[in-house]
């Protein structure tokens, strides 16, 4: 049975994730402060967290750094704030998804389980998001018996997407992976590599979503 430990402190959205993540299935643990969360957090060690951004005391953002000191768990922000900055602090940080409140339930269950995920490990070196295929040692890329054409920057990217299969990945993080060490804005650049590797993954493979303002998500369900 999976744990999620949901650090809110509104107690009927507590409630509310209470129930729904116990209808999943879930065992569920609860804290109103960001501190008590961390303590939690170590305590119970939980398979996922619902961290909300508004709390008492200890903020959501810091919650999210100093649980990133130490642990890896994935981490679903809920929050009313929808500024754009607002998200991508957020994910670069470490959150593995933002959903902005009010949201319904079945996008909620949804995006925990794309986190959830664990797609890529260091024993296997591949990358699998639905039918396609990233081979790492060779750099060959498959999509069900097909080898696509990419170049070496297509690749990479594809690579970066791939790894976050159903997660947003800021336009930052993808030029800090792909571009790295380059002083020119490659934001231009990538609207026309993802462009093209849309063209190449065609309508059976997985979509690249643009989050605007933000960056892309591969979805490959």
């Amino acid at each position: 049975m999976s744990k999620a430990l949901i650090i809110d402190d509104e107690q009927q959205m507590r409630r509310l994730l209470r129930m729904v993540l116990e209808s999943r299935g879930y065992e569920v643990c609860e804290a109103a402060e960001g501190q008590l969360g961390l303590q939690e957090a170590a305590f119970q060690r939980p398979d996922v967290v619902l961290l909300d951004l508004g709390l008492p005391g200890l903020g959501g953002i810091e919650v999210l750094k100093r649980l990133r000191e130490w642990s890896d768990v994935p981490v679903l922000i809920l929050s009313v704030r929808d500024h754009e900055t607002v998200k991508i602090e957020a994910l670069e940080l470490g959150a593995d998804d933002y959903v902005t409140k009010p949201f319904g339930t079945g996008e909620l269950l949804a995006r925990l389980d794309v986190i959830q995920r664990r797609r890529f490990t260091r024993q296997n070196p591949q990358i699998v998001a639905g039918a396609l295929v990233l081979d790492l040692l060779h750099h060959e890329a498959r999509l069900g018996d097909e080898l696509l054409k990419l170049t070496p920057t297509e690749f990479a990217l594809l690579k970066v997407l791939a790894e976050h299969a159903g997660r947003i990945v800021t336009q930052n993080q993808i030029a800090k992976q792909v571009w790295a060490g380059q002083s020119s804005d490659p934001s231009e650049g990538l609207r026309v590599h993802i462009n093209h590797l849309r063209k190449k993954l065609g309508e059976s493979g997985p979509r690249i979503v643009n989050e605007p303002g933000i960056g892309y998500r591969l979805n490959a369900d």
